[in-house]
């Protein structure tokens, strides 16, 4: 026997969640096991799911399969109807001790196969939270789950919830735990970031929690939030953004497109001169600031000159690292009962995206050369700036550690550079 197996798809919740897991199947005794943490944000993520399960049972043909994820939270009856697969566990209960306590003690097959719940029942985050997952350098910290928006286009909501906060004080103990063992870097995590503090007694925003963070846990050195919606920024966090430099000047924005329409048609809560705004804002009061998007390509009843629009956006908001995604429909959504566009022309326009993206990485690490930054060093010949853009060194540095540099060249990937002394 031998502890369990663990394979993660999808997003960096998914895999602090996994984390989780280890922990609990580890304090459970759960062994033999393969556990594969599922995806469900496209078909083409589903489709993955199944190919893995089937790739997992041949490599391990004695151990039992569980699945779980927000593909098994949503669709729990395809992978239940899988002969590769033992049990189906949902998005809460895998965060559960006593699930993987049954799992444990029942492992001969006694435990009902598939145990999923109505995640739209939960109210409360997760309360199994780790210190340190992510490189030795830098820690990922989950503060939100779930999403109480329901764009035409998204099955994530139903894999994962209504928004639910960690409340301020367990997170800054747990970065108070972190900084403590060494990391100079925190990343706030969250499906739906932007909405943390909602159902907190007094509505608490993003920026309220920075700027405790910051105040709270003064030997942290950089603080990165993930993705977030523009248009859910509260002043604290454009506070921020303005003043605080320990707090990372790179943003990712949940935009997924540049035409009005499409975005009304998505049922997004902002159109494309507000995201424009925002852009011009925060790069007014951080220079220095760097934008990541994610931007659908071929959404239902996208015409060439929706497309153009976020094309366009591209260089309007001043993007650079792009997740583009190409429009699959997925079941139950608004969106797959639309007018579909035909699927070589959304591949089409996703190369473009694409293109385009690579034209902004290019510019922008060409940008840098010359220039010195602040980097964190992931082993010993790789970090990253501030801006998270990522940096080969010449000679070993100290991983964990903050190193200066001056930048001495750039490829099309990543820059290029030597320790100062």
């Amino acid at each position: 026997m031998s502890a369990p197996l663990f394979t993660t798809l999808g997003c960096r919740l998914n895999a602090y969640e996994t984390e989780a897991m280890k922990e609990l199947t580890a304090q459970a005794g759960l062994q033999n096991a393969v556990v594969i943490n599922t995806c469900a944000v496209t078909s083409e993520a589903v489709r993955k799911a199944r190919q893995e399960i089937r790739k997992l049972r041949r490599e391990n043909p004695g151990a039992r399969l569980i699945v779980t994820g927000c593909a098994a939270q949503t669709e729990p009856e395809t992978f239940a109807a899988m002969d590769e697969v033992d049990a189906v566990i949902g998005n809460v209960e895998k965060m559960q001790p006593e699930t993987w306590g049954r799992l444990a003690s029942d492992f001969i097959g006694e435990t009902e196969a598939v145990q999923v719940d109505d995640i739209m029942s939960v109210t409360e985050t997760a309360g199994h939270l780790i210190d340190g997952f992510g490189t030795r350098s830098r820690a990922y910290v989950q503060v939100q789950n779930g999403c109480d928006h329901r764009c035409t286009f998204c099955i994530i909501p139903f894999g994962r919830g209504n928004s639910r906060s960690v409340p301020a004080g367990v997170v800054v103990e747990q970065i108070k735990r972190l900084v403590g063992r060494g990391y100079n870097e925190v990343v706030l995590t969250g499906v739906d970031l932007t909405s943390w503090g909602a159902d907190l007694p007094a509505a608490p925003r993003l920026g309220d929690l920075v700027m405790r963070i910051l105040k709270l846990v003064p030997d942290l050195a950089r603080l990165r939030i993930s993705s977030i919606d523009s248009i859910e920024v509260d002043e604290n966090l454009m506070a921020a953004i303005a003043t605080q430099p320990r707090l990372m000047p790179h943003l990712h924005l949940s935009l997924q497109h540049g035409d009005d329409l499409i975005l009304k048609r998505m049922k997004r809560r902002h159109l494309r001169d507000d995201a424009i705004r925002f852009a011009q804002e925060a790069r007014r009061l951080r220079p220095d600031m760097t934008f990541g998007a994610d931007i659908i390509a071929g959404f239902p009843t996208e015409t060439e000159a929706h497309f153009e629009n976020s094309l366009k956006l591209v260089e309007e908001c001043g993007l650079t690292w792009l997740h583009v995604f190409p429009y699959s429909p997925r079941p139950g959504t608004p969106a797959a009962r639309m007018p579909q566009v035909d699927g070589r022309a959304i591949k089409a326009r996703a190369a473009r995206l694409r293109a385009a993206g690579e034209q902004a990485v290019t510019r922008h690490l060409s940008e840098q050369i010359g220039k010195s930054h602040r980097v964190l060093m992931e082993n010993p010949h790789m970090g990253r700036t501030e801006q998270f853009t990522e940096v080969t060194f010449d000679a070993p540095q100290t991983e964990g550690q903050i190193v200066a540099a001056r930048i001495t060249g750039a490829d099309t990937q990543r820059l290029s550079a030597t320790a100062s002394l």
